[in-house]
């Protein structure tokens, strides 16, 4: 008995002192809170030139869910993946195809490559500024994006609050709701969560006061779209006993909102699996115009008649 217990009493400190050596090579952070991950990240975008004719970048900054460092594979797995291809240009065009395709999470592989920020959230701003430069064409306004957060999916379409700073760092520093729109998920195809109403908000500026447009209502309507649009008139009515009577006439001549894509972009699909897209082909634009009409005739203050059209249904034209 006394010789078995030196022996226990060395299994235990040569146990401990393994495990201290281990605990050395071992990453100890939360990898919940590596996961919830949702940063800033530097984007540039050309703007145009000073008034100096120098060419201007701004950083407007994007927002990524992928924060943590990224794996950079080995050259044996890079020689493996390759080796699929007959040539580096077949290598390439995959690699283009599956960067663009819809269905590229789904092949996203280990867990270090999916959305931090998790399934049923999104990484989105959490706060933007309005910086206004002054081009060679003119002053320009920029939206910059300052810090992201992981924000929860919306699926139903509704108005959401859009903070936006203007004149930033100076006396007249205002920040605004503009408002915005949630992304429905598992709308009917062609449809889209878009702005339907809006309002006005003022912005004292040290040369004048500024109208800033804001989203007022949100409601899930086709890509190309009609909004109300209202413009008021004077009107002279006459009535059986002689008198005239001038008054406001008021008028919703109709606004066409939202984008056009035609055609479908799926030039290949796979055998297995329709829903998957192996090739697509460059999105072609088309413009959301007025379909229908509808007049309206009425009387002047000068007595003279006057007929205003109102857009009455809006389609997309190429």
């Amino acid at each position: 008995m006394d010789i078995q217990q030196p022996f226990l009493l060395f299994l235990c400190v040569l146990h401990l002192t393994l495990m201290g050596v281990l605990s050395k090579h071992v990453d100890h952070r939360n990898l919940f809170t590596q996961r919830v991950c949702c940063k800033r990240q530097s984007h540039f975008v050309y703007i145009g030139q000073d008034i100096l004719g120098s060419h201007i970048s701004v950083d407007v900054g994007m927002c990524r869910s992928h924060c943590g460092a990224p794996t950079t594979p080995s050259y044996e797995a890079g020689k493996q993946q390759y080796s699929k291809y007959s040539s580096m240009l077949d290598f390439l065009k995959s690699k283009k195809t599956r960067t663009r395709g819809p269905t590229a999470s789904q092949s996203a592989g280990p867990l270090n490559h999916l959305p931090s920020c998790g399934v049923t959230q999104v990484c989105e701003p959490t706060g933007m500024r309005v910086d206004r430069l002054l081009l060679f064409e003119g002053p320009r306004e920029v939206e910059v994006i300052e810090d992201c957060h992981c924000e929860i999916k919306l699926a139903q379409c509704i108005r959401v609050p859009g903070l936006r700073t203007y004149f930033s760092e100076t006396p007249y520093e205002t920040v605004i709701d503009v408002g915005g729109c949630s992304q429905s998920k598992g709308s009917p195809d062609g449809f889209s969560c878009v702005p339907t109403k809006f309002e006005s908000a003022l912005v004292e500026t040290p040369n004048e006061v500024d109208l800033i447009q804001t989203v007022a209502a949100c409601e899930l309507k086709e890509s190309c779209y009609r909004v109300r649009y209202v413009e008021y008139y004077y009107e002279t009515v006459h009535h059986a006993e002689g008198i005239k009577e001038e008054k406001l006439k008021e008028i919703d001549v109709g606004r066409c909102l939202g984008s056009c894509t035609t055609g479908n972009r799926c030039l290949l699909r796979s055998p297995s699996d329709p829903e998957i897209c192996h090739l697509w082909s460059e999105r072609q634009s088309s413009s959301c115009v007025p379909q229908g009409y509808e007049s309206h005739s009425f009387v002047n203050q000068y007595g003279q008649i006057r007929t205003i059209l109102s857009i009455t249904s809006c389609h997309c034209r190429n």
